[in-house]
């Protein structure tokens, strides 16, 4: 009976790179001789047990055999007589079939170190194409090292178009699609897994809405690079460096899904697509399993970026009505997270990457300002019902009135 360190741990080891959990094959063993040491078995499909001490998972070596269709159509064989270099065989990149015993040695059957050091994502064998799951996984890693130099071989992209062709995406669960989506998404170069998605034909499958962008033009006095999907590449891009939240990068990520179903004769306008894109982005993510908050934020990025473009230019009145919309008063929090994903789509344009966003900071001090408003100031009035809730506005929007004129004296003196 013999441990090995595998994935992750070893990789990011050998990358220098920070990783936060151990992985471990155990090859030579039984399962009840794993419940002799005191591990807990917690894998139903396969023996994975957790150690007694560190509650890291240790699961013995085992060899897959595709019987069916989709991620889960596998037939697993565990037992003593699994070598090591079977079980990395079943993995899906080479950098991710590394193996370190415990005196440090490694254990490298197909490659891995040599294309961790020319940086290289790379299939172990051709049982690659057997499971869909992969072509997400393999985006998540190229979405994940894209900044330290790494590409896709080519014959793993070729593999991958080969599963997005085949109809074998359509077998992942919701679950497992956005699982990775979302994990993809909060790495350091999530736009990395978008192009790679979009470039092996899976975006298509999986995400028509958002594959539908690329090859819609846009104004070129607004957008030099004119291709929307373009344009979305760069607003998730600088999303990415203004939050970490998995739901400000989604919201930036389909905010223009109105514009993919502009009509052709319409272009390079594209009127009223903050309004068409709600349906689409409702489409996507019931169809994915997005969660809740992801969406919602979305929604209201996509109906209000271009209101709060033209804030400058909106009535107290307006403005007024769109803090209600966002339902600043019991949510104050998602006017920043929405003011990020503005600034983004602002930024996301070549050549305005470095340019102030000062929307943001003047509907801050609008929504400051009313936020000053106290409702128990109108109870002690004596105030009921829709009687007090017309007071309340009022006296919003007459703070918002009273900050807008201290924000344009400013200006004006300065």
């Amino acid at each position: 009976m013999q441990r090995y360190l595998v994935g992750g741990a070893v990789r990011d080891s050998l990358l220098n790179y920070p990783f936060h959990e151990r992985d471990w094959v155990v090859v030579g063993a039984t399962p009840q001789q794993m419940l002799d040491l005191g591990y807990q078995q917690v894998g139903r499909d396969f023996p994975v047990f957790l150690h007694p001490k560190t509650k890291e998972e240790h699961a013995l070596a085992r060899t897959e055999r595709k019987s069916g269709t989709g991620y889960t159509g596998f037939s697993v064989y565990a037992a003593p007589d699994v070598t090591l270099e079977q079980d990395l065989l079943r993995r899906d990149l080479t950098i991710n079939a590394i193996a370190q015993a415990d005196d440090g040695s490694l254990t490298d059957p197909f490659g891995g170190i040599n294309d961790i050091k020319h940086k290289v994502l790379r299939h172990v064998s051709d049982a690659f194409a057997e499971d869909p799951l992969r072509v997400l996984r393999v985006a998540r890693f190229y979405a994940r090292y894209a900044h330290l130099g790494f590409t896709v071989a080519p014959e793993t992209q070729a593999l991958m178009r080969k599963l997005s062709l085949s109809g074998e995406l359509q077998s992942l669960t919701p679950e497992r699609v956005w699982q990775e989506t979302a994990k993809a998404i909060t790495e350091r170069t999530p736009q990395a897994f978008i192009q790679l998605l979009r470039t092996t034909g899976a975006l298509e499958a999986l995400m028509p809405e958002l594959n539908a962008l690329w090859g819609v033009p846009q104004p070129e006095k607004w957008h030099p690079e004119i291709d929307t999907g373009v344009h979305t590449l760069l607003v998730l891009e600088q999303a990415t460096k203004l939050s970490s939240r998995l739901d400000v990068r989604f919201a930036a990520l389909v905010h223009d899904l109105g514009k993919g179903i502009t009509k052709p004769e319409l272009w390079p306008a594209h009127h009223g697509h903050e309004h068409s894109g709600l349906a689409l982005i409702n489409q996507l993510c019931l169809r994915m399993r997005v969660p809740n908050d992801c969406r919602d934020l979305a929604l209201l990025v996509c109906e209000y970026h271009q209101l709060v473009h033209r804030a400058y230019e909106l009535k107290s009145s307006t403005i007024l009505k769109l803090f209600n919309a966002i339902d600043l008063w019991r949510k104050p929090e998602r006017l920043e997270a929405i003011l990020l994903c503005c600034t983004a789509d602002l930024r996301g344009r070549t050549g305005f990457e470095q340019d102030e966003y000062t929307q943001a900071s003047y509907l801050q001090t609008l929504a400051k300002a009313a936020l000053q408003v106290n409702a128990k100031d109108f109870v002690s009035q004596g105030l009921k019902g829709e009687a007090i809730k017309q007071a309340i506005q009022q006296a919003r929007l007459e703070a918002i009135q009273k900050a807008k004129q201290h924000q344009s004296a400013a200006i004006d003196k300065s």
